[in-house]
């Protein structure tokens, strides 16, 4: 009895071990990733090494190339981009910054870009937690700024974002394929 019992218990263990796995989501194609300004930062506050204070986060999806044509193709000129993949891209800002001559608030909100060939317009936007630039709305925007476009030898396969301190300015620099562009952050 005591066979039957351990035997009836193994395969329920089983059946549910299997269950449980197969209730997660699949790796997503176009994974999310994080970028602090300054760079690491909730490494280096766990170390006790941080040397300036936050100022901002970025939250989004990484997009491949996969042998496609990204700007002019996959992202089409002069349309609202979610600047990645999946979910509206989010940057937060953690102390009041100036964008294209306009002072932003401290908070969280949804970066857009209007790609064109040699310039892009970066959006500030305060809806925040949606998909895509499906329900891009214009009246919510924050502030505009307009960014040169770089051309680059080396392509770069999956979409990239960075915070980098230029000038006594901050510029999330962005690069895919074989562009770059960056968008000031004045504080």
């Amino acid at each position: 009895m005591k066979k039957i019992l351990l035997s009836v218990l193994v395969v329920c263990v089983s059946l549910l071990a299997a269950v449980a796995q197969s209730s997660l989501p699949a790796v997503d194609k176009s994974p999310m990733d994080i970028s602090y300004y300054p760079a690491n930062y909730p490494v280096l506050k766990v170390q006790d090494k941080t040397t300036e204070p936050l100022l901002a986060r970025i939250v989004y999806s990484r997009p491949k190339k996969e042998g496609r044509t990204v700007f002019g193709g996959l992202v089409e000129y002069g349309q609202v981009w979610r600047l990645g993949a999946n979910e509206a891209t989010e940057i937060e800002f953690y102390k009041p910054v100036t964008i294209g001559g306009k002072k932003v608030a401290k908070g969280r909100y949804t970066l857009y870009a209007i790609v064109r060939e040699n310039s892009w317009t970066f959006i500030i936007n305060k809806e925040t937690d949606t998909w895509g630039s499906f329900k891009y709305n214009a009246a919510k925007d924050v502030a505009r700024a307009e960014a040169p476009v770089q051309k680059i030898t080396d392509v770069v396969e999956s979409l990239a974002m960075s915070f980098e301190k230029v000038n006594g300015k901050v510029n999330l620099t962005v690069a895919w394929e074989n562009v770059k562009t960056s968008l000031p952050i004045s504080l």
